[in-house]
């Protein structure tokens, strides 16, 4: 029986730790694996700094983690003391890291992974009043907090984390992708897609164009075609199993119109 992505080449742009993980996902299904992160996740050199910047945790009513890295770099300012505010996760994997960690998640989306999506939660329609706390990477969208404010919430941000370009040498991904093709690319973010078209140089749209990106982003969608990239697979979320899923489907598809 034939594995479910055999033959098909993927370009995993994650960061180096979350690549790993996705990488495994697609060989175990019989695909292969080009990892070439296109950003790198650096935490904060000085959590403390931060914790004195945002005050007592505790004060707040809801600490909102709006990624997995949020939450793996700003897990630490949670309080110990029985009195905690709510906690809300901005989509599964998010939910699902807090969870591990011990923690329970009051909000998170009935279905989807955006700012929009948790914000039509019906515990942050009425936050007049409210303090919450949202904790995130430097420079991340403004649209949850805009939104909250409007609402009349107190917003501040614990920012624990930013991402950076990865400046690794492109020129043999770029010489492989040539000679060898590349099937799909992941893109989960526009800072991702703008990250590796910049890494490509000028070759970036050629190359690009010859491959599919795999994405659960309706921004990264719009990005893509600003940047005239056609070819899109719609994946149900950013997680390794619905990337995943998206790829499967993408390969049997191609595979009846083949035939």
């Amino acid at each position: 029986m034939t594995s479910p992505l055999a033959g098909v080449r993927v370009l995993v742009t994650r960061p180096a730790e979350e690549a790993r993980a996705l990488a495994r996902a697609i060989e175990r299904e019989g695909g292969e694996a080009i990892v070439f992160p296109a950003l790198e996740i650096v935490p904060v050199a000085n959590l403390d700094a931060v914790r004195a910047a945002v005050g007592p945790v505790a004060d707040f009513d809801v600490v909102a983690f709006v990624s997995r890295n949020a939450v793996k770099h700003g897990l630490a300012l949670l309080p110990a003391s029985a009195r905690k505010p709510m906690i809300a996760a901005i989509g599964p994997s998010t939910a699902s890291a807090l969870e591990q960690a011990g923690h329970h998640v009051s909000i998170r989306p009935a279905g989807g992974f955006t700012s929009e999506a948790l914000l039509a939660e019906p515990a942050l329609l009425n936050v007049r009043g409210q303090r919450v706390l949202v904790v995130r990477g430097r420079g991340g969208r403004e649209l949850l907090a805009d939104t909250l404010i409007a609402r009349g919430a107190t917003v501040v941000y614990a920012e624990v984390y930013e991402r950076a370009a990865n400046t690794s040498d492109s020129s043999q991904l770029r010489q492989r992708w040539r000679r060898k093709g590349i099937d799909l690319v992941t893109a989960l973010s526009v800072e991702t897609l703008d990250a590796m078209h910049a890494q490509l140089g000028a070759d970036a749209h050629d190359l690009l164009a010859r491959s599919v990106l795999v994405t659960p982003s309706a921004r990264v969608i719009k990005r893509a075609a600003s940047l005239g990239l056609t070819g899109v697979v719609t994946a149900k979320g950013p997680d390794d199993r619905a990337l995943i899923e998206a790829m499967i489907a993408w390969r049997r598809q191609r595979s009846s119109g083949s035939g």
